[in-house]
């Protein structure tokens, strides 16, 4: 069996991380980088061969218990790790500091640190730093199970998110001490199972804390096509805040009403126009009753949207020949129906000729028939018609043959499918090797059938040009210089961050004016690390340096240094996007930045904005109980009422009225 991993208890107040044995005897160290560098380490050998050999010899019951030891040492993994980042948010974040009010405050800033530590996005990293303070200051026996290895990452998150509004101390080491005893087994629960047992324990403490109506609003969302859409159509389905809702209803409404009565579109189908209208930002639904006289006026329908979309050469040139493809492929077809419409007015023509002369022509005797050259196989049916003709009906036979000269058309065909060899390249047929790649501003990959499509409706290309060696005159980039930075950074150059370029700054790497307006002293950031470059910089702040490349040195307040690239370089990795030399430019002083600028600042601190939405969302539970309760009751009531009248019934039936019933 492998060895026991150290394990690691989780400080109280004001105490580092300690390193503990497998039988719990004390090593009396704190938990260092070294440290850490020795849990992991395991000899070379066994990491260049762990796929193929390490369990070659082993039976399939050893195998099914090394799944289960590492799981077990996954989770104690994962509990240093809450442990660390417990130790970290207790040493950075005070409730005291006077910066609690900023934007971007020290629970921001050291959710930084962690996602750079973790390759994560910001809000992934301040809900790891939410599980390990809860396991932490409020979950102190699941902490142990989770430190033991006896409950996995993903048992532990539910608990710390779903017991997140017990406030009361007592109630909280209560359901504390009764989720350790059950939640052993906890991690065979489905999902929803899960949740479901949490919350009976918490219901038994504080029927307040429970998740309720914010979970219901955590599941809204909105779905745009399905995978049995017809081409013309897109199913569009999810959930609204109810206000929004009525908000909808009304706004459809409205813009059906508008319409005049001769508009031939069912109720239905105006709808569903009326929707497509407001998502092109328009609110007003033109008449498609073609009367000169109506009286619903027509407004042009054109959005102000555009999208953006970054290719290589290769991707236009094989989103082009898939056109011509296209194109080649109906003209072949029009033909095709043409030798077909014309072949049967051609029979129709003979066989009226035929019944002028008095009938039709006798059939032809066998002799008369010259055996066919090439006999199609007994299972295939030979086609008949112009059809017969066609590529795809010579494929339909098993018989080989003969390669023929390729023409135009077989190599547009093979750059929408290239054929490729067992190795996985392309043959040598002429075939295209590489398609080329395409994608939008988000960092989504568009398909080149998508991007033809763009092409043909009109989208316009244009070749994304480097910029000159020379800044510009001023501090806001020019318009191609920013289309520049953003198509080739892609996102956020924050290690981990993945938001869009488009939804980014653009930050001079070297504060303006000690640093020019250059491509090569610009980069992309979301608007939380751009507060957080402008003002935790500096001195036991985070630091930045650019190449002409475009690669980002990071430098966190630690001393741990991040690289980050551009995002083109995952997509295009021969795109020349290195721009120029820049000669080292001046320091700015220090504070530069903070003294020339200010904080955006919180209405309210990050702590007190957390307590009003937990006791706001206390209340609404609460006011959600009282009326169940309230509802029970009169239910209650109703069957007592029901009970009684039948009881009632039964002893006293109804009086009699003296006539007869009527014969039957």
């Amino acid at each position: 069996m492998p060895p026991d991993f150290t394990r690691v208890k989780f400080g109280g107040e004001g105490a580092g991380a300690r390193v503990y044995g497998g039988a719990d005897e004390p090593l009396g160290r704190e938990l260092t980088p070294r440290i850490w560098c020795v849990i992991v380490s395991v000899e070379v050998g066994i990491i260049e061969h762990v796929f193929d050999s390490l369990f070659a010899e082993a039976s399939d019951e050893a195998v099914v218990a090394w799944i289960e030891q590492s799981a077990r040492e996954e989770a104690r993994i994962c509990a240093r790790r809450s442990a660390a980042i417990a130790e970290l948010v207790h040493r950075y974040v005070d409730e005291d500091d006077e910066r609690g009010g900023w934007v971007f405050d020290p629970w921001a800033a050291t959710a930084a640190q962690v996602g750079a530590a973790l390759n994560i996005g910001q809000r992934k990293a301040s809900g790891q730093m939410h599980i390990a303070v809860a396991l932490r200051y409020r979950l102190p026996k699941v902490a142990q199970l989770f430190t033991d290895g006896v409950v996995g990452a993903r048992v532990v998150s539910e608990i710390s998110w779903r017991t997140q509004l017990v406030e009361d101390p007592a109630a909280l080491a209560q359901i504390d001490d009764r989720m350790a005893a059950c939640a052993v087994g906890w991690g065979r629960l489905s999902e929803q199972k899960l949740k479901s047992a949490i919350d009976a324990v918490i219901e038994r403490f504080d029927p307040d804390g429970v998740r309720r109506s914010r979970e219901i609003l955590r599941l809204r969302d909105i779905h745009v096509g399905a995978s049995d859409d017809p081409s013309e159509t897109a199913a569009l389905w999810g959930q609204l805040l109810a206000s929004d809702g009525r908000l909808l209803k009304a706004r459809l409404a409205e813009m059906v009403g508008a319409l005049c009565a001769e508009d031939p579109r069912p109720a239905g189908e105006r709808r569903s126009d009326a929707m497509g209208a407001i998502i092109r930002g328009e609110f007003h639904l033109n008449c498609r009753c073609a009367s000169p006289n109506c009286p619903v006026p027509v407004r042009p329908t054109r959005s102000n949207v555009v999208i953006k979309v970054i290719a290589d050469q290769a991707a236009i040139e094989a989103a082009h020949a898939l056109i011509a493809h296209d194109t080649a492929t109906a003209a072949q077809n029009t033909a095709a129906a043409k030798a077909e419409k014309a072949a049967a007015a051609e029979e129709a023509a003979s066989t009226a000729d035929s019944a002028a002369d008095g009938g039709p022509e006798s059939p032809t005797g066998p002799e008369d028939c010259a055996a066919p050259e090439d006999p199609a196989p007994e299972d295939s049916a030979a086609p008949e018609g112009p059809a017969a003709e066609e590529p795809a009906a010579e494929a339909a036979g098993d018989a080989e043959r003969e390669p023929e000269p390729q023409t135009a058309e077989d190599a547009v065909t093979e750059v929408s499918e290239p054929q490729t060899s067992e190795g996985g390249a392309a043959g040598d047929s002429g075939g295209v090797v590489d398609r080329g790649a395409a994608l939008g501003l988000d960092g989504r990959p568009v398909p080149i059938a998508l991007l033809a499509e763009m092409i043909r409706g009109g989208a316009k290309t244009s070749e994304l040009t480097l910029p000159g060696p020379e800044p510009e005159p001023r501090y806001r980039p020019s318009a191609a210089l920013a289309e520049f930075v953003r198509m080739r950074d892609l996102f956020c150059r924050f290690p981990g961050c993945d938001i869009p370029a488009e939804r980014c700054d653009i930050d001079h790497t070297v504060p303006y004016p000690f640093g020019p307006t250059h491509a090569s002293n610009l980069s992309c950031k979301c608007r939380g690390h751009h507060l957080l470059k402008t003002f935790w910089y500096g001195p036991g702040g985070w630091r930045d340096e650019q190449h002409p490349d475009g690669s980002l040195i990071w430098t966190a307040p630690t001393g741990h240094t991040y690289i980050t690239k551009p995002g083109s370089r995952l997509y295009f990795p021969s795109a020349a996007i290195t721009t120029a030399d820049l000669p080292p430019p001046p320091t700015p002083p220090p504070g530069y930045a903070a003294g020339t600028l200010k904080m955006p600042r919180r209405r309210r601190n990050r702590a007190a904005d957390t307590a009003a939405r937990d006791k706001a969302e206390r209340a609404h539970n609460a006011e959600q109980r009282a009326q169940q309760q309230q509802r029970a009751r009169e239910n209650q009531r109703a069957r007592e009422q029901r009970a009684r009248e039948k009881k009632l019934g039964q002893v006293q039936p109804p009086p009699e009225t003296g006539a007869d019933p009527p014969p039957f």
